[in-house]
């Protein structure tokens, strides 16, 4: 599975064992636009091996969002070395998100100052241990 969910036991062994940037998709299971965009998802996770993508369903997983909310699908999380890079809203464009992966990488991991859902990687790491 190139696309994990929260509680995947694979997930938690993956985090654990390195420090790759990590994409969390806040999404809803009733949202169209999510539905359509989780294949594109998957094809970009797998040109994309050194990257770990994390599907989050935000009625099943609220935890995961903190005190923030989503008010737009799909909302993006960049995450490294614990420093959120962005958190935000994208176009449901998937060459958007793969720009914007780009862009942080190229950044040299400048952190987000905006506000975000904050120790994801380590709520990852204890739901899915």
């Amino acid at each position: 599975m190139s696309v994990y969910l929260p509680n995947d036991s694979g997930l938690a062994t993956l985090l654990a064992r390195s420090d790759k940037l990590l994409v969390v998709c806040y999404c809803a299971a009733w949202c169209d636009t999510c539905n359509e965009y989780h294949p594109k998802l998957v094809e970009l996770s797998e040109k994309r091996p050194d990257t770990v993508f994390v599907w989050v369903d935000i009625e099943e997983e609220p935890e995961l969002l903190d005190d923030e909310d989503v008010e737009n699908f799909p909302t993006i999380l960049l995450e490294k070395s614990g420093k959120t890079l962005f958190f935000g809203t994208v176009l449901p464009h998937i060459g958007q998100l793969e720009r914007l992966i780009q862009a942080v990488e190229e950044s040299d991991g400048e952190s987000f100052s905006g506000p975000a859902p904050g120790g994801v990687r380590n709520l990852l790491l204890e739901r899915s241990a």
